[in-house]
């Protein structure tokens, strides 16, 4: 059994997606839990200050997610580009 070339980009190009989803969801996975964790602390020491304090945790938790996002994107790039 031989792969011709166009076999093995297409098995190429499966692997780079999924590689770049999985590491493009990992870390804004790992940041989100790491700012709701500390925001928690933060309440738990200071609960006068929650309301800054959580606006101020959904603003950061948008931006990251948005580079999860990015990481999704780059994958439909890949695979259908």
């Amino acid at each position: 059994m031989t792969l011709d070339f166009e076999k093995i980009i297409e098995i190429v190009r499966l692997a780079a997606a999924a590689v770049a989803v999985a590491f493009g969801m990992f870390a804004p996975a790992l940041g989100i839990s790491h700012l709701a964790g500390k925001a928690l602390e933060a309440i738990g020491r200071n609960p006068e200050a929650s309301g800054k304090i959580q606006t101020t945790m959904i603003l950061a938790i948008a931006f990251v997610e948005a580079l999860g996002i990015f990481a999704l994107v780059v994958s439909f790039i890949i695979l259908f580009g």
